[in-house]
This record gives structure tokens, sequence and C-alpha cells, in this order.
């Protein structure tokens, strides 16, 4: 079984036309809405020893896609996003480890720690001469942490937007 440890020390870019950055929020408190990012970068610098390597990611909040196009000039408005003030999600590491990724999440210019769960999917050849390696990553954030705090309460109770968004990603890195 392949572990984070196995991949060769250097610069490992994510190929974002096989990668995706997800998000699910509970909407109406009965069901879910799913949306990605479009328009994303990382790169992953892998040390010896292991422990020291480095995650640095920066997502363009304006690439939402929850598959509704008025959702989506909500979601960037300053209800939410703000994305004319805020263009930009960074995430910078402060720990890596062969199951888990802790680092800062900044979002509308607030920072917090966050804690992502790993899942590496080992390392492989490409066709083309290159090295890959692919893993999916998981959290869950309260939005209101990051001032996304828009919503509306419901008749019957509830709200419109649930508080807790899971984030998950889905990354395919090439080394450079």
């Amino acid at each position: 079984m392949s572990n984070l440890s196995d991949l060769k020390p250097g610069t490992w870019n994510v190929d974002a036309s096989h990668s995706e950055v997800g998000f699910t929020a509970r909407h109406l408190m009965v069901s879910k809405v799913r949306g990605q990012f479009k328009d994303f970068a990382a790169v992953v610098t892998v040390a010896q020893p292991f422990e020291e390597s480095t995650v640095e990611a920066t997502v363009q909040m304006a690439s939402v896609d929850t598959n509704s196009a008025d959702r989506d000039v909500h979601v960037k408005s300053a209800d939410f996003f703000d994305v004319e003030n805020n263009p930009a999600m960074t995430f910078t590491s402060t720990k890596v480890t062969n199951n888990s990724l802790e680092g800062l999440l900044t979002i509308k210019g607030i920072t917090k720690p966050v804690n992502f769960d790993l899942d590496f999917g080992g390392v492989s050849a490409d066709p083309w001469g290159g090295t890959r390696a692919g893993f999916e990553a998981t959290t869950e954030i309260n939005r209101k942490d990051f001032d996304l705090s828009w919503n509306v309460a419901i008749e019957g109770g509830g709200v419109l937007v649930g508080e807790k968004v899971k984030i998950a990603l889905d990354v395919q890195l090439v080394q450079a």
C-alpha cells in the first residue's frame, strides 16, 4: 500500500484538468447543494524528511459553479464570498502526515486552522514520461467562522442554508 512518503522529493503541481475542488452545504434543512470551483492551483513541495513537506493552494472564488446561474451570482455577492473584494481563497499547510493535512484556510480575509483527512491513491508513471500522484482530502468547516453568515429563516423552523460546509478535494499531482 502506498503512502504519501512514497512521493519523491521536489515540486508537484496540481493537474487541474484531472482534479476537483468541491463543497456540499445543506439547503432548506432537507437536502444538499453541491458546488465546485473551476479555477484553482496548488503546489506541493515534498521534503526530506517528509514531515517538512508543504502545500500552498489558491482558489479563484469567481469560478464557483453550483449548477445554477442565479445561485452562483448570489454566492459571488457580498452576501457570501464577496468576490469583488475577496477574489481568492487560500490554504497554507502547517503539518503534513500520511493521513492528514493541517493548515490555515483563508476566506474573505479571515484565516482559520483546518484539518483535512487524507486518502492517498498512490504514484504512477504516465504515458508521457511523467510521474503522477493522486489523493482525496475532506474536511468540514462552519461557514459563519469565515463571515459567510447570510441566511433566511424558513417557515416551520430552520434556515435556508446550513452552517456546516463539507469540502472535498480530488487531486492529481504532476511531478515538476
